[in-house]
């Protein structure tokens, strides 16, 4: 088994993870309009959930004040200690939610982060989207001051461009702490990063790129193509133009792609699209595939155990590269 599962730090901290981590928006259970996205899964699921990805290696896992109003992070929390993992032998990521907030909430808010987390600490604070009435420096200034009274190790940002990511990493600087991460939306079918100045910048700043959505939401999978009457039941991503008619026909070349590549290794499309997805770029970009079945663990965590080639990687980015 080729050792793909080699930690990566996080940007320019000590924080160590898997190029595979566990993104957690589906532990909602329904609470919230967030929460609304995905059905609500029984307590003893996520425990499984959890339990497997710490079995196959994954040694972090990603969650979100907005995810069911911290009902994912308390979920979590439960999944850890049920797997009996104590507090500093997994990495936790959360983040602040910004909408109609200024800065100031940062501060306000940290406690209640700490309590539904309780006993694991916030290894990654991250500002969700770049929307609080605050400027992103504001923030920055305040997630410092969280960093400095040992309350969070790392500051990342989520949903950042270019300009607005540069702006946070040179405040932070003046505190002399990195600008750890920038969590964006990135697979092979849809690869703006790589086009308006995100990709470029994380890579000269040493700022890691955690991918979110890296199967396009069940998309670069081929299902959809191949069962289009699974399309009656996606939920809220009807509404996404990928995937109507003309949408599905833009992605089957890559779709057909992978599953080449899948037959080829040995292995499922899901797991071609996520280890061209942690691998293209080198040690820059680490993926949050979620789960919502043990099923999906296996996939998410077997992505780490096999490396596409060099040439099988150009293959996918040139027929991906309309995506970009």
């Amino acid at each position: 088994m080729e050792n793909s599962k080699n930690l990566r730090s996080l940007g320019q901290t000590d924080i160590m993870v898997t190029p595979i981590g566990l993104g957690t928006w589906q532990f909602s259970n329904q609470k919230n309009m967030a929460g609304k996205f995905w059905p609500s899964l029984e307590d003893n699921l996520v425990d499984r959930i959890v339990a497997l990805s710490l079995a196959g290696g994954i040694n972090w896992f990603d969650t979100a004040e907005v995810y069911g109003g911290g009902e994912s992070e308390k979920a979590l929390s439960r999944a850890l200690g049920t797997a009996g993992r104590k507090p500093g032998e997994v990495i936790v990521a959360t983040k602040w939610w910004p909408m109609f907030r200024f800065a100031s909430n940062i501060g306000k808010t940290i406690d209640q982060r700490l309590k539904l987390l309780d006993p694991y600490p916030i290894d990654l604070y991250q500002v969700h989207q770049p929307w609080s009435f605050s400027a992103e420096t504001d923030e920055m200034n305040q997630m410092a001051e969280l960093v400095n009274r040992k309350l969070i190790k790392a500051v990342g940002v989520s949903n950042f461009n270019a300009l607005k990511m540069e702006n946070s990493w040179k405040t932070l600087q003046k505190s002399g702490i990195p600008l750890a991460s920038n969590q964006v939306r990135y697979s092979l079918l849809d690869r703006k990063i790589e086009s308006n100045g995100v990709m470029d910048l994380a890579r000269k700043l040493g700022i890691t790129i955690i991918a979110f959505s890296p199967l396009a939401q069940g998309l670069v999978t081929g299902k959809f193509h191949d069962n289009p009457g699974l399309l009656k039941n996606i939920g809220m991503r009807k509404y996404n133009s990928q995937f109507k008619p003309a949408g599905l026909e833009k992605s089957r070349p890559v779709v057909n792609l992978v599953k080449e590549l899948a037959e080829k290794y040995n292995v499922t499309p899901s797991q071609v699209a996520l280890n061209w997805v942690i691998q293209f770029n080198g040690e820059t970009v680490v993926a949050i595939p979620g789960a919502t079945r043990e099923a999906h663990v296996t996939e998410n965590c077997g992505a780490m155990s096999f490396r596409l080639s060099d040439e099988d990687m150009v293959r996918l980015d040139k027929v991906s590269s309309v995506f970009k």
